[in-house]
This record gives C-alpha cells, structure tokens and sequence, in this order.
C-alpha cells in the first residue's frame, strides 16, 4: 500500500461493508460465531490482495466474491445448522429428558445490529429483517450452498442474475435454475411459518401481548401464560434436542423441570429480526439474577407461536452485549420492550 493514508483509506472502505457482510455469511453458515469468523477472514484476504484488485467490479462486489468463496469453503466441511423440530418429532412432557448435542448442530441466534445495516428503504428493510427471521434461516440451511448463495443474492441482496452469474463464475442459465431449485425447496418445506406476522415496528397489540407476556413471565403466572400462547405454540432449548408443542407441555415444563425459573427477570432485546428478552433467573448463591437464556419470540394473529431459549448464556450473552449478573435492585430497572 503507498503510504499509512492509504492504508487508513482501506481500512475505512472494507470496515463499512462489516455489517452486511456479515449478514450474508449469517444466512450462508446459520452460525453468528462462525459468520463473524467468516467475514474477518473475507476482510483480511482483501487487504491481501488489494493490489490485484483491478476495480473491473466495485469494491463491494468484490467482497461478496471473496465472503462467498470463504463460506463456501466452510461448508463443504459439515452439517447442516438445524432448530430441534427439525430433528426430532415433538416429545411428551411425560418423556421430556434434557439431551445436549454439539454446538456446531444448532441454528444460532444473532443480534439484529450485527447483521442489519441501516437503509433507508422500509421494503429492503423488512426484506433483511424477514430473511434472518429462524423459520427462514432453518429452510435455507436445507439448501445446497452454492443454492443457499444463488437465493440470498438474487432474493435477499436483490442482485441481478448475470451480478450473481459473474460472482459464482458460472452461466446466468445456471444461476436462473439454481434460484428455481431453491424456491421450489423453500416452497416444498412451507415454512415461513407464523412469525411472518410480526410487525416491523411492532404494533400496538404485538407491543401490548410482550408486555404481558414479561408480567406473566416474571410473575410465573401459568393461566396468564397460557392465555397468550397459541394452542400450538413450540418451546425448543438449544443445545438440548427436546421441543415441546402445545400450551399444556411447555407450561407443564415449566413448573416442573423448569421450576427454578421462578422470580425472573427479563431484559428486551433484538434477535433475528424478531421479539426476544434476556431471561436472567435467580441466584440463591450469590443473590441477585445470574442469565439462564435468550429467549426469541414468534408473533401470529395476537399469540405467542414459538418460544425459543438459547441456553448458552457465556456465548450468547457477551455477543448480545448483556451482563453476566443482575443485581437484586435491578428490579426497579425500566423494561420498555
């Protein structure tokens, strides 16, 4: 590079692209760990070879060539990231046993603010937003991945069909039947689920049935509960495979297996384009509130449909930028949701 101007300059250009590009690996591997892994090596092949770029593309083009390759890379070494329903039928609250599996098996949350990049343009918003959304991501990891790139380009990123063509270095025939494939896939599973409903913003019932959903959390109230879940509603807990389905099992579960989560506190926060608190439980020990999950909430028709708690609380809640401890006091914190 010339001189520390340009280098700066450089710097500058590849750290403003961060955001998005990270959402791109998000949808591709289904891991937010292995997204942000993805793209600091993306951005460090860049700067590598920032002298062979010829500028025949733009900047950003390029980038999306290099994270692709990247991605792809990494997913010809493993599985598909899956929810626990799509790996395992529903298990009766009277068989319900905590069975963990490895980490690299499970869906991953992400906070919106690593992968959401501020437009201007409500539509491409709610389209970004929609598209880290769990139902969506689940499908797309169904996808093989040069597929899984093909769609998130064409669908997502609303690129041109010769844009992807030249990126993939293949035919616009094949990226047209490539993106055909995916949505017929996409189609077959049927699963945008009932969490196309939430709003963005949230309306004014959405707001009003998390702000009951926080009171009778807290306050463990089961008919309350019980009264804003849909009678279908679907309890999963990563890393174990068990999900429940149905407002009997989970609130079953939650006063039996799960009883100890008595006197929480939740904390709002931004996941996947969708609702979701930091569930703190108490902490006989050591007073206070220690963090027990982060809970990601599907929204349809004026009910709770899905109740996902991702319960690795020393990954999830430094990525999320949330405390390791609560204190007793924190009771009087303000919860606008």
């Amino acid at each position: 590079m010339g001189n520390s101007t340009a280098t700066a300059d450089l710097d500058v250009a590849l750290e403003k692209h961060r955001t998005e590009l990270t959402g791109y690996c998000y949808r591709m591997l289904g891991s937010s760990f292995e997204a942000e892994d993805a793209v600091q090596d993306t951005l460090v092949r860049a700067w590598r070879s920032y002298a062979k770029f010829e500028g025949r593309s733009s900047l950003r083009s390029w980038l999306y060539r290099i994270a692709t390759n990247v991605c792809l890379d990494m997913l010809t070494a493993g599985g598909k990231r899956a929810r626990p329903m799509d790996l395992t039928e529903a298990t009766p609250l009277a068989r319900a046993a905590l069975s963990p599996r490895p980490d690299s098996i499970w869906l991953e949350p992400m906070p919106d603010a690593r992968v959401l990049p501020t437009v201007q343009d409500p539509a491409e918003a709610a389209v970004a937003k929609e598209s880290i959304r769990l139902a969506f991501m689940a499908a797309l990891q169904q996808l093989p991945p040069k597929q899984r790139a093909v769609l998130i380009l064409r669908e997502v990123l609303a690129w041109k069909a010769s844009e992807v063509a030249e990126l993939l270095d293949t035919s616009v025939a094949s990226v047209n039947s490539a993106l055909q494939r995916a949505r017929a896939t996409l189609a077959e599973r049927g699963d945008s689920g009932g969490e196309g409903a939430v709003s963005d913003p949230l309306d004014e019932e959405q707001q009003k049935l998390l702000e009951r959903y926080v009171k009778a959390f807290e306050g463990y109230d089961m008919t309350a509960l019980t009264a804003l879940l849909h009678e279908d509603a679907v309890m999963t807990m990563p890393p174990f495979d068990l999900w429940l389905r149905g407002t009997a099992d989970i609130t079953g579960f939650m006063t039996t297996i799960g009883a100890s989560c008595a006197g929480s506190r939740l904390l709002p926060v931004r996941a996947n384009g969708l609702p979701g608190f930091a569930h703190y439980k108490p902490d006989p020990e050591g007073g206070g509130f220690s963090p027990w999950a982060v809970q990601v909430l599907e929204l349809s028709e004026g009910r709770i449909t899905g109740f996902h708690c991702f319960l690795d609380t020393q990954r999830w809640f430094p990525l999320f930028g949330l405390p390791l401890h609560l204190e007793a006091e924190s009771d009087e914190v303000e919860k606008g949701v």
